[in-house]
């Protein structure tokens, strides 16, 4: 929302107040202010001038010699726009005057003549090409013939007006509107709020003899109101209004349409205008669309609707899609003479359904999804109707015309003054309260320290004693809010052993070389049962389903947060980004058939993605790519630094490849699995070769423990024995270590396989597997019989168990 403060002015006195205090004073309330822009830089020496004549430039054919008269000044300006002419009032920068870009203005002669200034176009004045009328977009600006000659543009053209623009929450709709940022500006600052005039002069005529509405379901659609305005004259809005349209990011097109496009911003309540003659009916009836019947709306697209969205029809076909675009064929066009004017209350969700299926988003639409005040939509049409009898010569008939069953009722809350002061810590006392309320302008009831406030239906936020307690709050001040610690204990609070761990992990991750990420929590129909850990895969689960998704790529919450990293690393990789290490640490959504309509139990995991160069040492001329043994080593160095012990287990998953893939162990329970995304899953993707972990952090928790693992420093050397088993080749070479860490246990305090070999000298279906093993004794100096007695039971235990026999 862009709030013009010289347009708020009309409404409360905000003069002698400074943009960046009104902008603290907004924020610190609860509404952030992103910033302030001005209209345009400052200019000086610019002034209204009066083109008494207009001849062809002697030496050049696209340029005029002009004879301006600013008031105190007769100059000759040589000007290059198409559409000046004699009899002009437009915008002269005399000579000295200084323009945006502290472009100066200087006595020069061109093509061999004098010039002494310049006429402006609006974006030299420093307008926003996008925001300047289209009918002089190509050249100079006109004034209106009544402007006083010698007059500075400044005030005229609102190039001093400061802008805010507010970043609001859902809950504040109320301030989409210019009245509703007054009423809020009136609090802070203990003001008035003047309200805009709405009285109309209405014809004998009335509107009911022209229209007759209809609303076949007012659930949609409670209230719609029908204005008829006969004798239009379509033409420039007036200034000031194309001024402060301009100023809220609007483009001026004419009085009709710049009306609508005013009073929504002024009154946060959408209009729409129809030709009525081009409406080819007395009768409006809204209802529910037919499936696939077809609108063609004002931007010249043809809509497909269904029967969850709400149509204004003239009877017999869709005119609008409504709250959110017109029908291309009721368009208001230059020789418009009677207009149906719209003001109606649309339910929300009818609109964001329509807002989803089209893809369409408007202001008005906007509005209508957040809710608008029930008590301003008939006001917002009498205020349109004032305007265009006013600016457009209208005569406004008698009604409006209306289908009404809306609930215009206001919320009540009760409270005590104690329970303010509970919960905000304070000691407000109920005068103070009652002064708060009455900037709100909130009607109430007070007895002593209880007060029933009558909630004004534009603050359709407030509804709870919390929204009073938040109310009193930002007006009192948060700054005034006591500072206080939690009693019962001495001391702040700190984080919980998760919150460490989770911390440390982290450290540990990035120090390793991965970068952390955040991805959606939500995913696709495709994506929702892609790369599940084997303890998940084998649960019957149901994925959860979100009943009002933003997109259908954000449908359910996601089972696996692998599929979110590998969409970034796709995204990422489509970016000429190769080589990639990320990690994410967040919830999965679990839900199992046999209970679909309990809460999911939310699964705290452990993810990563890796792909491309793990190193690239251009000037040592070293480079290693990402593989299944670096990502297992990753993963291996997490669990030695949380002293957890952990082992691997060959596994197969659909969408991981098969040959390398493995689960990861704690205590014999599947903690989640790493290896090698499936090739034909990575050609989906159109990603280049990638490898994944994917852990569970609750049984991760559960293993953890604190206890001091202290081991003392050896005094005695150890001995290093390398040795090679000759074995099948379907042998898993960590059991073969599993089993020399048992048989030489205790004496060899590590195993290392350092060879796997499959190739010439070998029997067909075997290969060879080499070990290093480190013996120490830490009470004495190991001797040579004592370390081959144990090399012989570990050769004996090895060949015994696996029919193997030690390479030569």
């Amino acid at each position: 929302m862009f709030v013009s403060l010289n347009w708020l002015n009309n409404y409360v006195d905000i003069q002698s107040i400074k943009p960046e205090e009104l902008s603290d004073k907004i924020t610190k309330t609860g509404i952030e202010v992103d910033g302030i822009e001005y209209v345009a830089e400052k200019t000086s020496g610019v002034v209204v001038g009066y083109v008494e004549s207009c001849e062809q430039h002697p030496n050049a054919d696209k340029l005029q010699l002009c004879q301006v008269n600013t008031g105190d000044d007769k100059l000759q300006i040589i000007c290059g726009a198409p559409n000046v002419t004699q009899g002009q009032k437009v915008a002269v920068a005399k000579p000295g005057a200084v323009l945006p870009n502290n472009f100066k203005i200087k006595k020069v002669k061109l093509r061999g003549v004098e010039s002494n200034g310049m006429i402006c176009s609006l974006q030299e004045l420093g307008i926003d090409e996008k925001y300047v009328p289209s009918d002089v977009a190509e050249g100079i600006f006109v004034f209106p013939e009544d402007t006083t000659i010698g007059e500075s543009v400044e005030k005229l053209l609102n190039l001093d007006d400061a802008v805010l623009e507010f970043d609001l929450t859902p809950n504040r709709a109320d301030a989409l509107s210019m009245l509703g940022v007054a009423y809020e500006t009136a609090a802070i600052f203990d003001e008035e709020v003047t309200f805009p005039d709405e009285t109309i002069h209405p014809s004998e005529e009335k509107a009911e003899d022209y229209i007759t509405v209809t609303a076949e379901d007012p659930e949609l659609n409670p209230y719609y109101g029908a204005f008829i305005a006969k004798n239009v004259e379509i033409k420039q809005s007036p200034l000031w209004m194309r001024n402060y349209l301009i100023a809220a990011g609007i483009r001026p097109i004419n009085n009709v349409v710049d009306i609508t496009n005013y009073v929504l911003l002024e009154y946060g309540q959408p209009l729409h205008a129809f030709d009525y003659d081009r409406f080819g009916s007395d009768k409006v009836v809204t209802r529910r669309a037919l499936d696939n019947e077809k609108i063609m709306t004002l931007d010249g697209e043809e809509r497909t609707l269904t029967n969850e969205n709400l149509v204004i029809t003239n009877g017999k076909e869709p005119v609008a899609l409504a709250g959110v675009m017109g029908g291309a064929n009721t368009e208001v066009y230059s020789d418009t003479a009677t207009i149906l004017l719209e003001s109606a209350y649309f339910n929300p969700s009818a609109v964001r359904k329509a807002v989803s299926d089209t893809g369409l988003r408007s202001d008005s639409s906007t509005r209508f999804e957040k809710g608008v005040d029930p008590n301003r939509v008939e006001r917002a049409g009498l205020r349109a109707c004032h305007l265009l009898e006013k600016y457009a010569g209208a005569t406004i008939l008698a009604g409006p015309v209306s289908f009404d069953e809306m609930d215009r009722g206001e919320k009540t809350v009760t409270f005590a003054t104690e329970e303010i002061n509970k919960r905000l810590g304070t000691a407000i006392t109920s005068e103070e309260i009652s002064t708060i309320l009455n900037k709100l302008q909130f009607s109430f009831e007070q007895e002593n320290d209880s007060f029933v406030v009558h909630v004004p239906t534009r603050r359709g936020d407030i509804s709870i004693l919390e929204d009073m307690v938040e109310e009193v709050a930002r007006i009192y001040g948060y700054e005034h809010l006591p500072y206080t610690l939690p009693e019962g204990s001495p001391q702040a609070g700190g984080l919980t052993q998760k919150q460490k761990l989770k911390r440390e992990i982290k450290k540990y991750l990035q120090s390793a070389g991965l970068m952390e990420t955040i991805t959606y929590s939500l995913t696709d129909e495709a994506g929702i049962n892609k790369l599940l850990s084997p303890e998940l895969a084998k649960k019957a689960l149901e994925p959860v389903q979100l009943s009002m998704p933003m997109s259908e790529d954000h449908r359910y919450l996601r089972l696996s947060v692998l599929p979110g990293l590998l969409k970034s690393l796709a995204h990422n990789q489509a970016r000429s980004q190769t080589d990639i290490h990320y990690f994410e640490l967040g919830n999965v959504f679990l839900s199992e058939e046999s209970q679909p309509s309990n809460q999911p139990e939310e699964n705290l995991r452990l993810a990563g993605v890796l792909s491309g160069l793990w190193l690239n040492h251009s000037w040592q001329q070293e480079k290693r790519k990402v593989d299944f043994y670096l990502v297992k080593g990753i993963v291996e160095g997490l669990f030695d630094f949380l002293n957890i012990p952990v082992t691997f287990e060959q596994t197969k998953l659909a969408d991981m490849h098969p040959g390398r893939c493995a689960a990861v162990l704690i205590d014999n329970q599947v903690a989640g699995f790493l290896g090698q995304v499936h090739p034909k899953l990575e050609k989906t993707m159109d990603i280049k070769e990638s490898y994944a972990f994917d852990l569970n952090m609750e049984v991760i928790f559960d293993a953890f423990t604190t206890d001091t693992d202290y081991r003392p420093v050896p005094k005695y050397p150890s001995i290093a024995r390398d040795i090679a088993f000759i074995v099948n080749e379907d042998v898993k070479a960590g059991e073969i270590k599993d089993m020399i860490e048992e048989a030489g246990s205790p004496l060899v305090k590590n195993v290392r396989i350092f060879d796997v070999y499959k190739g010439e000298n070998l029997p067909e279906g075997k290969k060879s597997v080499a070990y290093s093993l480190l013996y120490q004794d830490l009470e004495k100096t190991l001797k040579d019989a004592e370390v081959e007695e144990s090399y012989q039971k570990i050769v004996d235990t090895v060949n015994r168990n696996f029919n193997a026999y030690v390479r030569s």
